[in-house]
């Protein structure tokens, strides 16, 4: 294999394939990146069996075709330090890849292509397009909640809901819960859920820019496909059964709070800094006009703060672990954020003041 092509060119790709593959692999095949040159295109592809990237690099100028892997993140190193201007030149002698850029020269150590695994392909059940930022916006307001190496494996991931004329995202860990909602008209007649795992989520999400441009999922049985410009990402799906999501949401809180998003998120951090380190406790009391937030530590160390609220109704105290508080903070796009409570031992609901289709639920806690 030899062929010349641009630093930008090989880098962009790259630099989201390394993302892909794994520091630490059993196999280790799986440390590399799988190049293939054939007409003017270069081909890259990463692994790590769960999770797979090819990106397509075109027009590139092929002396000689050929497929080789080498390391991922040894040649995203070196690609990143060379200068913008000279092209880089690739070519493969023995068990060799030599990298060469103007007086710059590197020899990386290579596995043969026949060594590196393929996703299989599978029939597709159904297919979608929407926008890119549209799906962006859906993981974003998500993912935060997915669960992190849970026993529960299916809660290890984002629930992706696709009905006739919408499509949802949801996400819990068990304490708290996501979930997100775009009206789309799919022309599925039989509502379908996949889950895809966290790794998936967080690389697919990568990929999106906030524009137009269109992203093609295809959904199989074990498999969802994206097909992102001149990328096309693919995830296993995890094999289970979604927690019953609708249940947990609560519907019949009596106590609405209208608060600015910004100053409350500010209170809460500021609370934060004298919560216990383990459970990250905050109370917070509710009174007509008035919300007061309340922390403390084994230290013995207190934090008091307060702001004003749109509320009139009866006063409540409640806890909650104040991470997930700030997290969803963090998630909606409002000014304005809307929480609706009922008493100290039922979840609190939490949206934009504006209805923009997501929703979050946070567990309370007792301290």
């Amino acid at each position: 294999m030899k062929l010349t092509i641009s630093r930008e060119s090989l880098l962009t790709p790259l630099q989201s394939i390394a993302g892909v593959v794994e520091k630490k692999q059993t196999m280790p095949v799986l440390s590399n990146v799988l190049l293939a040159a054939e007409g003017n295109c270069l081909t890259l592809t990463g692994t790590n069996m769960e999770v797979e990237l090819v990106g397509r690099v075109q027009p590139v100028h092929v002396d000689q075709p050929g497929r080789i892997t080498v390391p991922a993140r040894k040649l995203a190193d070196i690609c990143r330090a060379l200068g913008d201007d000279a092209p880089i030149e690739l070519l493969v002698q023995g068990d060799r890849l030599q990298v060469k850029c103007g007086a710059s020269s590197f020899t990386l150590s290579t596995l043969p292509a026949e060594h590196f695994p393929n996703v299989e392909d599978e029939p597709e059940s159904f297919r979608l397009e929407m926008s890119q930022s549209d799906l962006g916006r859906m993981l974003d307001a998500t993912a935060f909640a997915m669960a992190q190496q849970d026993v529960r494996y299916y809660l290890n991931g984002l629930l992706l809901e696709v009905g006739e004329d919408h499509l949802r995202t949801v996400a819990t860990d068990g304490h708290r819960l996501a979930l997100a909602e775009q009206k789309l008209a799919t022309g599925i007649a039989e509502q379908r859920q996949v889950i895809v795992p966290r790794k998936g989520v967080l690389e697919l999400s990568r990929l999106l820019d906030d524009v137009d441009t269109p992203v093609v999922l295809v959904i199989g049985d074990n498999h969802l496909r994206a097909t992102v410009g001149s990328y096309t990402f693919t995830s296993k799906l995890i094999e289970g059964k979604f927690p019953d999501y609708q249940r947990v949401i609560p519907r019949n809180g009596d106590k609405v709070v209208f608060a600015d998003r910004a100053s409350l998120k500010n209170t809460l951090q500021r609370a934060a800094i004298l919560s216990h380190e383990n459970i990250r406790g905050v109370r917070l009391s509710l009174s007509s006009g008035e919300l007061r937030v309340f922390a403390n530590n084994p230290d013995q160390e207190q934090a008091e703060d307060s702001l004003s609220v749109d509320y009139q109704g009866e006063s409540l105290q409640i806890g909650f672990n104040v991470v997930y508080l700030v997290d969803v903070m963090n998630a909606l796009n409002n000014d304005q954020v809307k929480i609706t409570l009922s008493n100290a031992n039922s979840s609190a609901l939490i949206e934009a003041q504006n209805d923009d289709g997501c929703l979050y639920v946070v567990m309370p806690m007792r301290l």
